[in-house]
Order: C-alpha cells, then structure tokens, then sequence
C-alpha cells in the first residue's frame, strides 16, 4: 500500500474511532436525561462536568500524544499531586504569589519531561518503566514537602480559584423562583483552550504528522527522514509539560495541597484516551475524540452516582465495561486496517 493510501486509511480510522465516541456520548447524556431526571437537562449540570473534569482534560490530551507515538505515561497523576502540593506550600507556608506559583507547576512538568524524554527516547528504555519510576518518585516527593492535607489561605489564590466566568442566557430557575447564572471556572477555559492548542498541533503540523508517523511504523518514520528519538522525546515532553499544566487546573479547583491528591488520574487519563478512540498500538488518535472521552467518562460516573450506586465498585465496573467494549472497537478497526495493508 502506498505511503498516500495508508495515510487516507488511517485517517479514516481516525475518523471512525472519533465518531464512535461522540455517538457513545451524545446516547448516554440522552439517557441520563431520560431515566434519571431533568437535572441532566440543566446546562450548569454539564458545566459541572467540565468544572470537575478541567484536568483529567489537560491530562488526557498529553497522555494521548503520548499513546500516539506507541508510549505511555503514568507518572501524570503523582505529577498533579507534586504541582499541587509544592504550589500550596509555596503559596502558603514561603509567602509566594500566584504568578510564581504557576511558574513552578510549569518547571516541574518540563524537569520531568526532560528526564522521562531523555530516558525513552535517547536510552530505549521502555517508557511504561520509566514514568513508573517517575510516579513513585512524585508521590514520595509530595509527602518529602509536606505530610499534612491543609487548604491554601493565601488570598490572591483564593480570589483567582473562586472567580466563575458567567455564560450568559445557560442559567435556569431554582426552586426558590430565582434566576441562577450559569458558570464554568477558570480551568475549563485553560482546558479548552489546551485542546484547541493540541488539535491544530496534531491536525497542522510537522511536529504533529511526526508523532502519528512514529506511532504508526518507526521503520518508516526513519525512512522518511524524521527523527524518531527527538519526536519521542518531544511527546513525553509535552505530555509531562501539560501534567503540570493539569496540575495546576487541579489546584485550583481543589485549593489544597495532599498526598492522596489524582490518585487514578492516570488510569483515567488512559481510560479517555482510549474511550476517545488513541489506539494503544500507536499511530491513531484524536484530541477532539479525547475531549468526549473525558466527558463519557464523568457521564457514565454521574449516571452510575445518581442510580444510587454510589459504592466505588460500581463506578470501577462500568468503567471497565466501556473500556472493553471500546477496546473491542480498536480491536475490529486494526484487523481491518491489516487486512487492507496486505491488500
């Protein structure tokens, strides 16, 4: 198959896995909506959503450049749990400000990509044992600068992490018969703002069409003239690059500092990811389907939550219902990509 044919397949493929997704979310959301009530019928109930999800977002975009080029990255959690920890201390305890604050959330996503890249990409060593190692090593460091959960008193942060953008004509009446505005919090515009940034960076881009190449046959890719170990190393780059972004949206929405904090946010990063149809394998994915991803995922949590069945197995089931059932998906799709290969 010519290198132009194999492009408009996966691309094709692409497309499909993104369709699915979007389908998946829109028949849930109407379901929700059917069987547990009009509250799903509230546009702040969707806002909700986005305001709780805002770094799961941010995370799964970076964990499916990642899974694009054939990696992974698990550290993306203990990673949030640093940001948000170091920042509160900083905030708090060393009398810092905002703007610094978010500096050091940003440099510790760069120190890891830099040493999580360099370690995958310029060693060969399998990027599913490093970013082990990176997650252990975020987790341990969390607790190293400070044991103790505490809430950030500082009040420049506290004034940035209560601010609510208003979405104008998205209110509804309460029960008391007053009109209450619609909202979303900050993280949710930076959030948007990053799939945007990701979308046009995977859709338009050299860098972007280098991450699909990889991910779908080094051989190739380096018979292309593209550099594999620096495009490697530029995704996991990017990856631990928005975990600290993420992180710092998870600050913000929590306003505190523990040890415990994203705990399975990687998981759920890799479970939106692959709900939003980036194949394991490489070489497939979507931002926008990523986005739905996320969404199907807090959809499916807020269905199984308002039947009742707020035990957390519950929730883990369903969870690995969808993801099966998605995996199945994948499964068809590359036996068809295969057989069209060998055409």
């Amino acid at each position: 198959m010519s290198n132009i044919s194999r492009k408009f397949k996966d691309m094709t493929d692409t497309g499909l896995l993104l369709t699915i997704t979007i389908v998946v979310f829109f028949l849930m959301y109407i379901g929700a909506i059917v069987f547990q009530g009009k509250g799903f019928l509230k546009p702040q109930t969707f806002f909700n959503i986005l305001n709780a999800n805002a770094a799961l977002i941010i995370l799964a975009c970076g964990m499916s450049i990642v899974m694009i080029t054939g990696g992974i990255d698990i550290s993306v959690g203990g990673v949030t749990a640093l940001v948000s920890m170091s920042c509160a201390v900083y905030l708090d305890y060393k009398g810092g400000n905002v703007a610094a604050s978010m500096l050091i959330a940003i440099g510790i996503g760069l120190a890891y990509g830099l040493v999580q890249g360099f370690l995958v990409a310029y060693l060969d060593i399998q990027p599913f044992i490093v970013s082990l190692a990176g997650m252990f090593f975020a987790r341990g460091m969390t607790t190293i600068v400070n044991t103790n959960p505490f809430n950030v008193q500082n009040e420049s942060f506290v004034a940035l992490k209560d601010t609510r953008i208003i979405v104008p004509g998205m209110g509804s009446v309460n029960k008391l018969g007053k009109y209450v505005n619609a909202y979303v919090e900050i993280g949710v515009i930076v959030a948007l703002i990053i799939v945007i940034l990701m979308f046009c960076l995977l859709r338009w881009t050299k860098l972007g069409r280098s991450f699909y190449a990889v991910g779908g046959n080094k051989q190739s890719a380096l018979m292309l003239g593209i550099n594999v170990k620096r495009t490697k190393f530029m995704s996991h780059m990017l990856c631990s690059l928005l975990a600290g972004i993420g992180g710092y949206v998870y600050f913000l929405h929590v306003g505190s500092g523990a040890a415990t904090h994203a705990q399975g946010a990687e998981m759920n990063a890799i479970a939106s990811s692959i709900i939003g149809g980036t194949m394991l394998t490489g070489g497939v994915g979507n931002i926008i389907g990523t986005f739905f991803g996320v969404l199907s995922l807090s959809t499916i949590q807020n269905i199984v939550s308002s039947a009742g069945l707020d035990q957390a197995w519950w929730t883990g089931i369903t969870i690995a219902a969808m993801l099966c059932i998605f995996l199945v998906i994948q499964s068809v799709v590359m036996a068809r990509k295969k057989r069209a290969v060998k055409k």
